[in-house]
């Protein structure tokens, strides 16, 4: 997979980009947890989900935040790293003109980064919102929420406690013309570590999948 660096906004980013045969492939790009608690775009979920993604015909960009690996500047309180995330879909959609569909998957932090770009980038059609820490993070921007996605969560999460993320999915569930769909996995912490990451990705795959052949928002 190259290995690719592209302009942000406080410098140099760094990321791993697959691009698919076809050029009007779907795009995605996959978004990391937390910088200063060891989040990479290598952590397992990351990578994980990028892979799904590829093997269903995307072509993806997990990159690294600001201050991560070989990525430029330094943390920023999540205002930063949105406007990287934001570079990131910049360059993954000028090297992809042709593609019908965008999507964003985060993990942890990187999935309250991606329900905030979301917010600013009408094109993207659906999200995939991994373990969103409910508990630490205001979500209440999401007013209303532009497109629909899936929540999945762990019941075991002790990061991104159960309560709290049933109470952000039941106030999505108010709004209109879009439909968020919620699935816990039994057992499963934040990480989803083995048995679990296995049922969450194809979790993922199966409603990925569905979204793009009834081609709704």
């Amino acid at each position: 997979m190259p290995e690719v660096i592209f302009p942000g906004p406080e410098g140099r980013l760094e990321g791993r980009y697959h691009p698919q045969k076809a050029n009007d492939a779907p795009i995605a790009i996959i978004l990391h947890p937390h910088p200063q608690f060891g989040g990479t775009m290598n952590n397992r979920v990351v990578y994980n989900l990028h892979y799904a993604f590829y093997n269903m015909g995307f072509t993806v960009l997990r990159f690294n935040f600001r201050g991560v690996g070989r990525s430029q500047g330094e943390y920023d309180q999540g205002v930063g790293e949105l406007s990287d995330a934001a570079s990131a879909l910049d360059y993954l959609q000028s090297m992809n003109a042709n593609s019908k569909h965008c999507w964003v998957a985060g993990f942890s932090f990187g999935a309250w980064i991606g329900m905030q770009l979301l917010m600013r980038r009408p094109e993207i059609t659906g999200f995939i919102s991994v373990s969103p820490p409910a508990n630490m993070y205001d979500f209440s921007f999401l007013a209303p929420c532009p497109s629909s996605g899936l929540i999945l969560s762990g019941t075991a999460d002790r990061v991104a406690p159960p309560q709290d993320t049933h109470n952000l999915v039941n106030k999505l569930h108010e709004q209109k013309g879009i439909t968020i769909t919620h699935t816990e996995i039994e057992g499963a912490g934040h990480f989803f570590e083995d048995p679990y990451m296995e049922p969450m990705i194809d979790t993922v795959t199966e409603y990925v999948q569905r979204r793009l052949t009834e081609n709704t928002r």
